[in-house]
Parts: structure tokens; C-alpha cells; sequence
């Protein structure tokens, strides 16, 4: 028999795991204090990327880290604070930035990547919908020889793991990509990645769930949870009070807020990233990571996507054109023909990455809450890891034998 389950949060995540319950038989109600129409859901660079399997948290992100900070238009910027929660994710970051840590979180990362992947191609394929999806690779495009070699390096890690990976120069480019200037040395060529359009997946989830009789509330902010013993009774908003049989918690960054009132101190921090939309021609046709300067370029559906930035400055959503800009040049220096437009420019939108400590998200129960299911912390990866979540989320609800080990994503691990 159904649950009645309560999605606490309306993105990638929560929609995706909102998709699969139903499927299940459950009754389902998503609450999300937006629109659904904006955050980090929609202004992602779309990617399917099981090339990702590097953690964050890697040896080498603190000092590089250190040097960025004095840079404000770097790719990555943690702004220091006098904030206890953040003292306590900078400390286990450092703690997890390890040899060994990263080693335990490569397979976890690929396998729930390509899950994911497949779980996109099975919703492509059912005839349910008709979004943009495509499985063309991801090309990192390097300048220097020192970055392609650690690059490479990274790439033969993931021929390891069974991935399809190849080393290309400026010819083999040349041959893939024709329609572009480039000014770099060569790629690594991540055959296994696929891309997609979220501005046009996200509506089309909404409205196949709303057919499908599931409750969609927005702009509707949960305000607390009321527990009897270690059971969530009610699930208090600023409209409404809702029962459930269970509660999932995919509310992104603002997850701990809603945590910490369980008595679950989860390790989030938001991660800010910008995005800018090219709607012209730009002859770019492969997504591709513009390696030195991390910034990710994204074909989409009738516009091309330029997306980069990694802020850990606190739950904010203010557009700083110093980091908007340094996207901008960064893109010019690889694409010397393509110019951004003071007008694309002005139109840069954020949005805010749940980071983890070791850049694994948190997807389990905690044993504080009995009938609670944690969905967060998924940094870079929320848009490739939103199906595979969902479907895992459901195994959990639904008590069946999980798709992958989920114990790497226990939201009860320690750092």
C-alpha cells in the first residue's frame, strides 16, 4: 500500500525523487518555497557527467584555495567568516581533502553517475517526455602542458574505472569541433558524458507529476517540524500544516536549517555559481570545461550556456559582475572569436550548490528520524545525480534492495 510522503524542496532532487515515488504508488506533496522557476535547478550547465568522480574535497584545493582568495574574480572563492557552522565545514573539508578520502569516493561518484545516466535515457525513452538530451562527451580543454598532464592523469584514472577516455590535440579538435576557434593545446575527450536543457527539463517533470496527481505547493516556506518521539508528526509551513507517513529532505542549501530543528547537524554549505546565456550561434557543439579557469560551456537547446564559479560566501543571492565578468574574459581567452555582450552579461543569473565536506551528497536515514529521508549535498552534481537519487530515495521509502552501496552516503558519516 502507498505512503503519504512530504518532499521537503522542489528542485532537480526533489522533483526527481517526487517522480519515482509516484511510480511506486505513493501520494506524494512537494513543498518549495519558490516558484519553481529559479535557483540552482535551472541555472546549471546540464550535465550527465560521470567524468566527476574526483571529489571536491581533493589534495591540493586548500592551497590553490588560499591563493584564489586574494583573488576576487578567481574560480574559487570561500569568503571568511565568523560563522560555527562554517568553521565546522572548512575543518572537515581540510580533513577530507586527503589522498585516501578522494580514493573512496571515486567509485561511489562514477556509479551514481552512470546510473543517473541511464535513469535519464530510460524517462527520454519512455514517451513521457520530450526533453533535450543529448550523450555527446565532455571535452576538458587545457592551455598549459602542466594542466593537460594532470588532466590526463585524471583521464587514465578514468579509463580505470571503465570509462571511455581519450587524449586529443589540436587536430583531432579540429576534427570534432569544426565550427569553432580555439586557443588551446588539446582535450581530454569524456566520451560517457551526456548534456541536457534544464530550463526545459524542469517544466515538463512539473507538469508530467502534476498530471500524475501529485501535489505540487509553491512559493509555500516549511517553517518547522513537529516530532513525537523520533517520528516527524507534522510538517508546519507558512500556509499550512501537513501530515505524513514519511518526510524526504531535499531542500538543497537550506537543508540544515530544517535539520538542526531534528537535532541533525548536517554539514552544508552553499556554493554559489553564475551562469550566462549566449542565445546566438556559436558553433559550439560538445560540452566542454575550460580546464585552468573552471569554467563549463554548455550547447543547449537555442542558446549556449556559460556557466563557472565556485563562492562559498554564505545563503545569498547577489550578483557580483567582478565574478560575471571573469567568466566572460575566461570564455573570450578560449573562444578568441566569440565576444559576450554587455547585454548577456547583465543577464547573468546564480544560484547556490549544496556542498558536502568530501563532495559526496548525503542520501539515507539518520538514526535521529525514523521516518525522514535525507536527499542533499550534492555540490556541482545535484543536475547529474537528480534521477539516480530519486530511484534511490524510493528503494529506501519503498524498503527494497538498493540500487547502489549506499553506506559512502550516509548523512550520519563522520569527517
Amino acid at each position: 500500500m502507498g505512503k503519504h510522503i512530504v518532499i521537503i524542496g522542489g528542485g532537480i532532487i526533489g522533483l526527481s525523487t517526487a517522480y519515482f515515488l509516484q511510480k511506486e504508488g505513493h501520494q506524494v506533496t512537494v513543498v518549495d518555497k519558490s516558484n519553481f522557476s529559479s535557483g540552482a535547478s535551472y541555472v546549471n550547465a546540464g550535465y550527465i557527467s560521470p567524468s566527476h568522480f574526483i571529489p571536491l574535497a581533493s589534495p591540493g584545493i586548500i592551497t590553490k584555495g588560499l591563493k584564489w582568495m586574494m583573488n576576487p574574480a578567481s574560480p574559487f572563492y570561500m569568503k571568511p567568516r565568523l560563522d560555527a557552522d562554517f568553521m565546522k565545514w572548512v575543518w572537515a573539508f581540510k580533513k577530507s581533502a586527503t589522498k585516501e578520502k578522494v580514493e573512496k569516493g571515486i567509485v561511489p561518484l562514477k556509479d551514481i553517475n552512470l546510473l543517473s545516466r541511464e535513469l535519464y535515457e530510460t524517462m527520454k525513452d519512455s514517451g513521457e517526455f520530450s526533453f533535450h538530451y543529448e550523450r555527446k562527451g565532455l571535452l576538458m580543454y587545457y592551455k598549459t602542458d602542466k594542466v593537460g598532464e594532470h588532466e590526463w592523469q585524471v583521464g587514465q584514472r578514468g579509463i580505470q574505472e571503465g570509462l571511455q577516455v581519450e587524449l586529443l590535440s589540436g587536430e583531432g579538435l579540429k576534427k570534432i569541433e569544426p565550427n569553432v576557434e580555439l586557443d588551446v593545446k588539446g582535450a581530454i575527450f569524456y566520451h560517457d558524458d551526456a548534456h541536457t536543457t534544464p530550463t526545459n527539463f524542469m517544466p515538463e517533470l512539473i507538469q508530467y507529476l502534476k498530471a500524475k496527481n501529485v501535489t505540487i505547493l509553491a512559493n509555500e516556506t516549511v517553517m518547522d517540524v513537529v516530532l513525537s518521539g523520533k517520528k516527524i508528526n507534522k510538517v508546519k509551513t507558512d500556509k499550512r500544516e501537513l501530515t505524513a507517513d514519511m518526510v524526504v529532505l531535499a531542500a538543497g542549501t537550506w537543508s540544515p536549517i530544517l535539520s538542526k530543528k531534528l537535532g541533525l547537524k548536517l554539514k552544508v554549505q552553499a556554493g554559489k555559481g553564475y551562469r550566462i546565456n549566449v542565445e546566438r550561434p556559436t558553433g559550439i557543439s560538445i560540452p566542454s570545461i575550460l580546464t585552468e579557469v573552471k569554467v563549463a560551456v554548455t550547447p543547449m537547446d537555442g542558446f549556449t550556456r556559460f556557466a563557472g564559479t565556485m563562492e562559498i560566501g554564505g545563503i545569498n543571492h547577489e550578483i557580483n559582475p567582478v565574478r560575471v565578468n571573469a567568466i566572460a574574459e575566461a570564455t573570450e581567452n578560449y573562444y578568441p572569436e566569440l565576444k559576450i555582450t554587455k547585454e548577456e552579461k547583465a543577464q547573468a543569473a546564480c544560484g547556490l550548490r549544496p556542498l558536502s565536506p568530501d563532495g559526496l551528497p548525503y542520501i539515507g536515514k539518520s538514526k535521529v528520524c525514523d521516518n525522514l529521508v535525507i536527499a542533499t549535498g550534492h555540490a556541482m552534481m545535484g543536475w547529474s545525480l537528480g534521477p539516480a537519487t530519486g530511484k534511490l530515495v524510493s528503494e529506501i521509502i519503498g524498503n527494497k534492495k538498493s540500487s547502489l552501496d549506499l553506506l559512502p552516503f550516509h548523512p550520519d558519516r563522520t569527517f
